[in-house]
């Protein structure tokens, strides 16, 4: 989403909101993974997103205070059985604690859903990877495996977010060769559609240095259909944000 920066100028949220709310209800997504989300941004996105419930809280304080890391879902097909937040970190029940040799409070978002129409359950996590801390992200993903294992055990689970880093990193490794297996579903699939990048920074990064820093990892009971990185449609003002929106069309 990027953050409600004043500094960016004409790309700021305050420019951005509608459109990026227009855009999700335009795609019909069922679930999305959002990060950098300010609790201002939430109530904007959830006064555009009628037909959407928001699960998160604040990173810094476990309420409303510094970036959410949240899940949007459509209220109408899925019911929310559980959910929480954790924090990437040593003591991930320790509200704000910044974990290993990370430079800031890192969290991850879940939810148990279940599918009001064929009652299948499955779990959906979303988190914002560390920028800096190379032993904090590895520990980041194994967190996150674990607390999948422990939440759903052999269910179906799909974990979005930023990582951070691309499909050459330690932490990307760690995710897709542990022994519970998560898969790359932008790699499980020929139906690709969009760019194959990410990151572009409102577009001011050079082409040769951007990357896809953004995932959509599925366990092995899920089969990818297609998969779509957005070109981020210009709009008057800017962009949708500084990265491209990432998607995947899922079935189990």
């Amino acid at each position: 989403m990027r953050y409600d920066n004043p500094g960016d100028s004409l790309n700021n949220w305050q420019y951005r909101k509608d459109t990026v709310c227009q855009y999700i209800l335009d795609k019909k997504m069922d679930i999305i993974g959002m990060q950098e989300v300010l609790h201002n941004q939430l109530e904007d996105l959830k006064a555009g997103l009628p037909n959407y419930a928001a699960i998160g809280v604040g990173r810094d304080d476990g309420k409303e205070k510094g970036e959410y890391s949240p899940l949007f879902y459509r209220a109408d097909k899925y019911e929310v059985l559980e959910s929480n937040t954790f924090w990437l970190s040593q003591y991930p029940d320790s509200v704000g604690f910044i974990g290993w040799d990370g430079a800031c409070t890192r969290i991850a978002t879940w939810a148990k859903f279940k599918d009001k129409a064929t009652g299948k359950i499955f779990m959906g996590v979303n988190t914002h990877f560390d920028h800096v801390g190379t032993e904090a992200r590895r520990e980041s993903a194994l967190l996150i495996i674990k607390k999948i294992k422990e939440i759903v055990g052999d269910q179906p689970a799909v974990v979005t977010g930023d990582f951070n880093v691309n499909d050459q990193s330690e932490a990307y490794k760690t995710i897709t060769t542990n022994e519970f297996v998560l898969k790359d579903a932008y790699k499980m699939t020929d139906q690709k559609t969009g760019p194959n990048y990410t990151f572009h920074d409102f577009g001011r990064y050079a082409m040769d240095k951007r990357e896809k820093i953004d995932f959509i990892f599925v366990t092995p009971q899920i089969k990818v259909l297609n998969t779509e990185i957005a070109q981020n449609p210009e709009t008057k003002t800017g962009y949708l944000s500084d990265h491209n929106p990432h998607m995947a069309l899922l079935e189990f």
